[in-house]
């Protein structure tokens, strides 16, 4: 699919400000600590407008009568309200870095918590790389407009209002000189805006390319090596790199258009202001006068200024709340469903009734499939490459919606029972043994957290992996690194098997369980295979069919459904497609022997 694909923009929804209004569930956790940091704000700026009115009382009384103990109160009284101004924008700050990290916290667990639901199918369809990006730096970039943002907007229309307060009550005339560049500025604030969101837009999807590109270079670096591709991909980062720049560029070339446009107004209506102020000078306006509204029109365009970088700031955040939200809107298909019930302790009796199964909606894997497995019944599933094998234990775990048929586990649709209490009871593993980051224990706990000692070391051992482990300086405690990069294939597929047998299950679903396991060790697990395998219903994929030899059943899957199905025996006498499946591997062993 194009999704799939690193270089493929992202389409969304068109632009929708009930993004911001959404967001707001995170401000009003905090409202109260928001709430006190604009009191602290208030009273900074207050202390900040009452120092232009001393000065201008000086200029125009105190220094004109040259009264030295009232200059020296009034300096007196400056030094204490800026004092007050720097307290309290200081207890504002370090109250809204606590509210903007807390913010993070909220939506970085919402995010994680709802990709922890979303099924195989989310995962399947997009480069990690994009998901992650959402995570980290799209969390990162709104918390603070979220926090700050809010209250720095609400802080600086508060300003305006409090300047213009001071202002109209110096002077009038003035005061209208200084408005006259605001329908100026509002008029280039609606013309840039559609055209900086289409660029931010845009930087958040050449930034997810890259973001892709680079997170799936790094986890193939082993391959490029291999192939000597090192070159080429540098070619193709270097490319999605430039993409990336120039698009940043342009964003924020338009981005600084707004406080270019500001600056140049501001100093033209101030430069007005102090042109009819002169023209003006006695009996309408007095030198004092004017040195106070010189201070205030600067004071006002700076939140004028300021609000203008908070618009930036807010078009950009939008585009990163689309991401966000479109990520936390992502239907959980594969979920309880209403009235879901607890799965009772599972006894291994496991129908497929006429299963359909697609997974792009449009070619089907799987058609009117029917098979009927006994309690404490082995089965494998062998056959060509994608003729629906693995598909098959998947949809036994519910990892996928069905498109058509059921499946029962003594005799209970799985899709009426809760995920949890289904999969819980269930032993998985997967063609991926994956390996986390951390001990050798902790990876084999990770299906059985309070799992005794002893219960781990019986696992290792009935899968043949506690000598390896135990040659290992630190044992069970010995660390590895993501994915397992210092063991071997067949070491990470061992503890993975070890992990899956923990958990003791019903049902046990083993998916090319031992694809990467020597023949020697092979041989010796087969033995502990054998026993585990006893009063439990299992379901094997293999492609090396001499590990499946003594399973009760054997379905060859291929052509959307099963073909053959029975004993090895009954199927080498048959001479059918698993007979030739099964020759084939032998490399010119006598068929006879091998029915035998």
């Amino acid at each position: 699919m194009a999704r799939n694909r690193f270089d493929v923009d992202e389409k969304l929804e068109s632009f929708n400000v009930g993004h911001l209004r959404r967001s707001f569930v995170y401000i009003r956790q905090h409202s109260k600590v928001m709430l006190i940091s604009l009191f602290f704000s208030a009273i900074a700026v207050i202390c900040s407008l009452l120092t232009p009115k001393l000065v201008g009382y000086a200029v125009d009384n105190t220094i004109p009568n040259k009264d030295l103990r009232e200059l020296f109160i009034l300096a007196g009284g400056m030094v204490v309200l800026i004092g007050l101004n720097i307290l309290f924008s200081y207890l504002r700050s370090k109250k809204m870095v606590v509210v903007g990290q807390q913010i993070v916290y909220d939506i970085r667990k919402d995010l994680f918590a709802h990709l922890q639901k979303l099924p195989f199918q989310y995962y399947d369809d997009r480069p990690h790389g994009k998901i992650l990006v959402r995570i980290i730096n799209y969390v990162n970039n709104v918390s603070d407009m979220l926090s700050n943002g809010i209250i720095n907007f609400v802080l600086e229309i508060f300003n305006i209002i409090f300047i213009l307060g001071f202002m109209f009550t110096t002077n009038v005339q003035l005061t209208l000189v200084v408005l006259a560049g605001v329908p100026v500025l509002v008029v280039v604030l609606v013309l840039l805006r559609p055209k900086q969101r289409r660029a931010w837009r845009a930087v958040n999807n050449k930034s997810s390319n890259l973001n892709a590109y680079l997170q799936e270079s790094i986890d193939g670096t082993k391959i490029t090596q291999s192939f000597t591709r090192q070159e080429k991909n540098a070619e193709i980062f270097d490319q999605l790199n430039t993409i990336n720049q120039k698009t940043m560029m342009r964003a924020v070339r338009l981005s600084n258009l707004v406080p270019w446009f500001v600056d140049n107004i501001s100093v033209i209506v101030v430069a007005l202001m102090y042109l009819m102020g002169i023209a003006w000078t006695r009996p309408v306006v007095t030198f004092g006068v004017l040195v106070v509204m010189g201070d205030y029109a600067w004071k006002l365009w700076q939140p004028i200024l300021n609000i203008s970088n908070l618009y930036n700031n807010l078009i950009n955040t939008l585009a990163y709340l689309e991401r966000i939200f479109e990520t936390m809107d992502e239907p959980v298909t594969v979920d309880d469903l209403p009235g879901a019930v607890e799965m009772k302790p599972i006894k291994g009796h496991v129908e497929f009734k006429d299963v359909t199964f697609s997974y792009d909606g449009q070619v089907n894997v799987l058609e009117h499939l029917n098979l009927d497995v006994k309690e404490g019944e082995s089965v494998a599933l062998v056959g060509p490459t994608g003729a629906g094998k693995t598909t098959i234990v998947n949809l036994i775990s519910r990892f996928y919606n069905l498109t058509g048929g059921e499946i029962l586990i003594d005799g209970m649709d799985i899709s009426q029972v809760t995920l949890h209490s289904l999969r819980s009871q269930m032993g998985i593993m997967l063609q991926d043994s994956f390996i986390f980051a951390g001990s050798i224990l902790d990876n084999i706990r990770y299906s059985k957290l309070d799992a005794t000692m002893e219960e781990v070391k019986r696992a290792c051992h009935t899968v043949c992996a506690d000598e390896f482990i135990e040659e290992m300086k630190d044992g069970y405690n010995t660390q590895v690194q993501e994915k397992g990069s210092r063991l071997s294939q067949g070491q990470r597929q061992l503890i993975a098997f070890a992990r899956t047998i923990l958990r003791d299950p019903r049902i046990l679903i083993l998916d090319e369980a031992t694809s990467s396991i020597d023949v020697k060790t092979e041989k010796q697990l087969q033995e502990g295979l054998q026993n585990m395998l006893k009063g439990r219903t299992s379901f094997i994929v293999a492609h090396r069919l001499s590990t499946i030899r003594n399973c009760d059943r054997i379905f060859y899957v291929s052509d959307k459904g099963v073909l053959e199905s029975g004993s090895h025996e009954e199927l080498m006498a048959k001479k059918g497609l698993y007979y030739q499946l099964y020759v084939s591997q032998l490399e010119g062993e006598d068929p006879a022997e091998a029915a035998g």
